[in-house]
């Protein structure tokens, strides 16, 4: 299995390969982008060269700055600093369980089954696995959300416009766990508008512990593309909602080629999955008709399984105290020309 991460090894930040409990570090300069620009097929022609084993080029050299270092001697970070970071919404069972959450209303909205939706969130706000997550301000409604995430690599001779599901299957690098974190209260206030969610969601996502290539879960998809992989949210020990993620009502290369129609994919893009069903707290609410479980708190840990690729953890830290709603100057109510307005008449 290849696993690629990065990490903060004493103080300098490195790219490489995780196996059997070490990290095996790139050359020197080299990032895992590097590598999703390369391609899938030379990346793992890259790792084979690096890490131990039949196929490999020798692994250790022996160097100060090659020479793998025990995972447990090194921080683990986001691994990869991504380009742009596309969340969807693909659990037929989590929107339902959030339309009644928001709107007390039944069922699935007809336009969700139309067509794949998502939304633009913050690529600048990644955290790794292990990271302490503090509460944005204002928030007192604190949630996480279940997901996989699919990252982009490049793929020769594409532009990565307009692609076909068959195209886009290739250029899916691999996979990681996605947490995408929500200020409930924040995101519903905001979403009155018929605009976002933007504060609701851009404080924090959690990518990691790594990305396990795509090659690795060849034999996985079944006849309709879809993954069968085991997914589970724990809060403080305690197991919240476990899902499959074949359960999605679009395989990810449908969700990927979705994304590029009229527009464009690139090396480092980013695809969440959307929150599984029973994924996160809101769902639980609308289902249970009360706030149980109750929303995060400081020193609450939720940690999150996907089979095949691995945990993320994160404990949720202070809430940052601040003001930072800003009402807006009422509109004047009297009509008037602009030019006269302009002009002092």
């Amino acid at each position: 299995m290849v696993k690629i991460a990065r990490w903060n090894d004493d103080g300098e930040v490195r790219s490489g390969f995780i196996h059997a409990d070490h990290a095996y570090p790139l050359p020197a300069g080299m990032t895992t982008n590097d590598l999703l620009a390369a391609g899938l097929e030379e990346t793992l022609r890259i790792a084979g060269q690096i890490l131990p084993g039949p196929a490999a080029g020798g692994g250790d050299t022996g160097t100060d700055d090659s020479a793998p270092r025990p995972l447990s001697g090194v921080v683990l970070l986001a691994p990869l600093v991504p380009a742009t970071v596309r969340d969807f919404v693909a659990f037929e069972e989590h929107v339902e369980g959030m339309r009644i959450s928001i709107d007390g209303a039944a069922g699935v909205v007809e336009e969700w089954y139309q067509a794949p939706t998502f939304y633009f969130t913050n690529p600048h706000t990644i955290r790794a696995t292990g990271e302490e997550i503090p509460i944005p301000a204002g928030c007192s409604q604190l949630d996480f959300e279940t997901e996989v995430a699919a990252v982009i690599g490049q793929v020769p001779g594409s532009s990565g416009s307009d692609l076909t599901a068959e195209e886009a299957h290739r250029h899916i690098f691999g996979y990681t766990v996605f947490n995408d974190w929500s200020a409930r209260d924040l995101q519903r206030r905001e979403m009155k508008v018929s605009l976002g969610p933007c504060k609701g969601k851009d404080f924090a996502g959690t990518l990691g512990p790594w990305i396990v290539t795509a090659d690795e879960f060849a034999d996985r998809h079944d006849a309709e593309g879809f993954l069968g992989l085991r997914m589970s949210v724990e809060v403080n020990g305690e197991r919240i909602g476990e899902d499959l993620l074949s359960n999605m009502g679009w395989p990810f290369a449908e969700l990927v080629a979705y994304a590029s129609q009229d527009s464009r994919v690139v090396p480092g893009d980013v695809l969440g999955s959307g929150t599984c069903g029973s994924g996160c707290l809101a769902e639980l609410w609308g289902r249970n008709g009360a706030q149980t479980p109750p929303p995060l708190k400081t020193g609450d840990t939720v940690t999150m399984h996907v089979e095949g690729i691995g945990a993320i953890t994160n404990t949720v830290g202070a809430r940052r105290e601040a003001q930072t709603l800003v009402r807006a100057r009422p509109r004047p109510q009297l009509r008037r020309d602009y030019g006269a307005v302009v002009g002092g008449a």
